[in-house]
């Protein structure tokens, strides 16, 4: 699986309410959650945000409450992957649950910067800054996250499965 945009950066532990307010949790409409996707840490970003664009964040991204809404705003704002030196346990697995791609690389979460384009191998985990031409590792993605990934998450995966029967 192969992805490239362009990159927004965000800071470290930036939690659920921040990915999508609270207030917005009275749906479950992904257009809807899109229109407000990180408006608190800009208002504008849904605006501006591109399908196939990257965010490139810092430690502990997805923490704070539990909420499947977080990757469900991202996907649907159009972002491609995010890439951060850590993620908070339970975003990891709704991430890819909800087949979004997420990528560990403190080096890359380091030195990227906003506006850079960006290209990810996930099968490979190599992270290439087209921007600058220096290239980062991240933990490859296993197979069988790419193959959630691929199929749209975890609910279409299993109904895809069962209609392969």
């Amino acid at each position: 699986m192969k992805l490239q945009g362009r990159v927004w950066k965000f800071g470290e532990n930036i939690d659920t309410d921040v990915i999508i307010p609270a207030r917005y949790l009275n749906t479950s409409d992904p257009t809807e959650l899109a229109r407000h996707c990180m408006e608190d840490a800009d208002p504008e970003f849904s605006k501006k945000v591109r399908p196939g664009d990257v965010i490139v964040a810092g430690k502990n991204f997805g923490c704070g409450s539990s909420r499947e809404h977080a990757p469900i705003a991202l996907k649907a704002a159009g972002v491609a992957c995010v890439i951060a030196p850590t993620f908070a346990r339970i975003f990891y697995r709704n991430a890819f649950n909800m087949g979004l791609p997420i990528l560990e690389s403190p080096e890359a979460a380091q030195a990227i910067q906003e506006g850079d384009e960006v290209e990810i191998n996930a099968d490979t985990g190599e992270i290439r800054d087209i921007s600058t031409g220096e290239v980062y590792r991240a933990k490859p993605i296993p197979a069988f996250m790419q193959t959630l990934i691929a199929d749209g998450g975890l609910i279409p995966h299993i109904l895809k499965s069962r209609s392969e029967k």
